[in-house]
């Protein structure tokens, strides 16, 4: 699997992928309709369905070589604290790599996100997968567009992405 960061780690992350193991743990994300706004999956009922789809998700893109998120481990305590990884999207007719994430609510504001954005945008580089790399990033969502920014992406364009209003936040080969 060409894009998933497996075996790859920081300072206080470990990466590997997602497993049906881990549904009891990752529901919980689910559970902040905002944060389900975000993702794109608040019109889905429940929790549990919610997170179904996502699962369904991940493991169709790991199964099409199209990337998909890494489970975050923190190596201090073996716990999960969030998902990052790489994205094959389509983005106005272009195929483009998105680096994407979601932390559990416990482990937000601690520096996670942008600790497993900046290595998921040097792996990228590194291989060469693209000349540049996005992050698909609800208007609303200021937290995200602090990370974006952190990682050295700059907001590109404005766009209606699956009937939401989103920046793409993009970064160029050049300027990392």
């Amino acid at each position: 699997m060409k894009y998933t960061l497996v075996g790859e780690e920081t300072e206080r992350l470990k990466f590997r992928l997602l497993n049906i193991d881990d549904f009891d743990v990752w529901v919980e994300l689910f559970e902040n309709i905002e944060v389900c706004r975000f993702l794109g999956v608040d019109k889905i009922e429940t929790p549990k369905e919610r997170c179904k789809l996502w699962f369904e998700m991940t493991f169709e893109r790991y199964k099409n070589d199209l990337g998909g998120a890494n489970i975050l481990i923190e190596k201090s305590t073996n716990k999960i604290i969030g998902q990052s990884g790489l994205i094959v999207r389509e983005i106005d007719g272009k195929q483009e790599i998105e680096i994407a994430y979601s932390i559990l609510p416990e482990f937000r504001k601690k520096g996670f996100a942008s600790e497993s954005t900046e290595k998921c945008k040097e792996f990228a580089f590194e291989n060469k997968f693209s000349e540049s790399l996005i992050s698909i990033i609800n208007t609303e969502n200021v937290n995200s567009k602090k990370v974006a920014k952190k990682n050295g992406m700059k907001n590109d364009k404005t766009i209606d992405y699956n009937g939401m209003l989103v920046n793409i936040y993009r970064i160029d080969i050049s300027e990392k």
